[in-house]
């Protein structure tokens, strides 16, 4: 690996450590201002909403911009607008509407960021290990992102609610410094052709339409149950807010073993898609904390395995001067229909319950299979 790929490495690291600090934070100050699961849908599907919205402009804009800079300015962004909140959170100032407003800025600004990240990568690393690359990155993403990062996030919220939000701006500065080191590219060399241009190759592509499509039932499920996960493991399970920091990180110990092994079979989707069907029928199911923590845990190895296999396919076979707008409209049809799971997750919950929302994504993900499995 290239010097390059391992200063966007170190970038990626300190990134995800003040995102999982800011996962656990943000749900436990959440339940501190209501205690109804569509409020607390609401704001999770606030966070996503900008996938559905931006994400086809966010994709030409890496496309015909220099991705290195797209990336360290988006997170000077970041950092300002979680700098703010930190400040609101320490004058007791922070309600539910302006956590929302910054949920979406936040976002918009993450919908930038991951499509030029992941567009970048084939201009640092040769093709041939571009799957080993992924992996690493899943690696230290999900170990900041969910092992290391929740436990700190819930025990910083413990002594006050502006620390968590105070160390995740600074992790984005830091970050927008390391990935502002990365090689640019001359003046003139990003193409200038239409958003389009994407949504049409990915129409003609059998494979990676699948893919997008399951992807798009798969992360609506995804949001349909986990919108209220704080609420079902304090409420209904009797977490203390340190022990839903834990069990975070219990749910990262299988996205990390996923994310270092080297699988590239397309057989390892079909173990990943039926795997998380199982899965999150159990999960709505859990009798206690330490079985929800290890369904999590499969949970996290199914989706990362996913993960590291289909964004491998899409830097391969996708032109380089594409890979942005393809990315974009991947993700938008991936991700845009997160906020409608968020939302239709705090419903359920609202009208059935808190484990409701678990097994009914569960069926709806293994129906999603059957239908689209020969596209694969």
């Amino acid at each position: 690996m290239r010097a390059t790929y391992w200063r966007l490495w170190w970038a990626a690291a300190v990134d995800a450590l003040g995102d999982g600090v800011f996962t656990a934070a943000v749900p436990l100050l959440a339940v501190t201002l209501t205690s109804d699961p569509r409020l607390i849908a609401v704001l999770s599907a606030v966070t996503y909403l900008p996938w559905l919205l931006l994400s086809l402009p966010a994709g030409a804009l890496v496309d015909r911009h220099d991705r290195a800079t797209l990336m360290w300015r988006t997170q000077v962004v970041q950092a300002l607008l979680i700098g703010a909140a930190a400040v609101l959170a320490a004058l007791h100032a922070l309600s539910l509407p302006v956590m929302a407003i910054i949920a979406f800025g936040l976002g918009a600004c993450e919908v930038l960021f991951g499509n030029a990240a992941q567009a970048i990568l084939p201009d640092l690393v040769a093709k041939p290990l571009l799957h080993q690359a992924n992996g690493y990155q899943q690696a230290v993403i999900i170990t900041g992102q969910q092992f290391a990062g929740p436990p700190l996030g819930s025990l910083l919220f413990a002594v006050s609610a502006a620390l968590p939000l105070t160390l995740d701006a600074v992790t984005f500065a830091v970050s927008a410094a390391l990935v502002a080191t990365l090689p640019r590219n001359p003046p003139g060399t990003r193409p200038k052709t239409p958003i389009t241009d994407g949504l049409r190759w990915l129409a003609r592509h059998r494979l990676l339409r699948t893919l997008a499509a399951l992807l798009a039932v798969n992360t609506f499920c995804a949001q349909l149950g986990n919108a209220t996960l704080v609420l079902f493991a304090t409420e209904t399970l009797h977490l203390s807010t340190r022990g839903y920091g834990l069990l975070l990180t219990g749910a990262a110990v299988g996205s990390l073993v996923a994310g270092l092994l080297d699988i590239h079979a397309r057989r390892a989707l079909h173990v990943a898609l039926v795997g998380n069907v199982v899965i999150f029928v159990a999960i709505g199911l859990s009798p206690n904390a330490l079985v929800l923590a290890l369904l999590l845990a499969a949970n996290g190895f199914a989706t990362t395995l996913w993960t590291v296999v289909t964004v491998s396919l899409r830097q391969q076979l996708v032109p380089a001067e594409l890979l942005g707008r393809v990315n974009s409209v991947y993700r938008m049809l991936g991700w845009g229909l997160m906020p409608f799971g968020a939302l239709a997750g705090g419903l359920v919950a609202h009208l059935f319950g808190l484990r409701a929302p678990y097994p009914i994504a569960g069926l709806l993900r293994g129906i999603a299979f059957l239908a689209l499995r020969s596209g694969l």
